[in-house]
């Protein structure tokens, strides 16, 4: 079964944020877009990349009014010593969630149970707490960040635009269909 318009279910987690510990849970993805990003553990070669690029978009992210959360099955202790040795993870400014129980990577789908880590799973989530996206690859290919961000831009565009669909590769701000009979075989 997919997770596409289903409610996150609820959660309690331990998170470095900061320079801080905070408790995230379901309610605090409540109110404004989120962004999920799943990674298979601190301290490993593709990930801190992958940090980094959200590091590096996470200005756009909040333009956007959207917050973004790592997830690894490790504990938010091993996040903090991570991003204060690793100079690109270092680069975080949103939290950072530990997952040690695996709470959160069985309820998004995203667990590896031979291994106890999480595959590379990205979702994008509504202010009410609805999965809109999500796309979950292996581990050994690290995602482009921009392609979530324009994900959460057309997640965003047509919620505020209902009957509006965004085409292959849409932008913020250019144009859309709405769908109808007469565009049937005539794009």
């Amino acid at each position: 079964m997919s997770l596409i318009n289903t409610q996150v279910q609820p959660f309690k987690a331990t998170a470095f944020h900061n320079g801080e510990f905070i408790e995230v849970t379901e309610q605090s993805l409540q109110g404004k877009w989120s962004v999920l990003i799943f990674m298979p553990a601190a301290f490993t070669f593709n990930c801190p990349t992958e940090i980094e690029d959200a590091a590096n978009n996470y200005a756009e992210f909040q333009k956007a009014g959207a917050e973004v959360y790592i997830v690894t099955t490790d504990t938010h202790f091993s996040h903090k010593v991570w991003h204060e040795t690793s100079p690109a993870v270092g680069k975080a400014k949103f939290p950072l969630i530990g997952d040690p129980t695996h709470q959160l990577t069985n309820a998004f789908g995203v667990h590896i149970a031979e291994e106890g880590l999480a595959l590379r799973g990205t979702f994008v989530i509504n202010p009410e707490g609805v999965i809109k996206t999500l796309e979950i690859h292996s581990n050994e290919i690290a995602r482009d960040v921009s392609e979530t961000l324009r994900k959460l831009k057309a997640a965003q565009y047509t919620a505020a635009n209902p009957g509006q669909v965004c085409p292959a590769k849409w932008k913020e701000g250019e144009a859309t269909l709405a769908p109808s009979l007469d565009l049937v075989g005539k794009i």
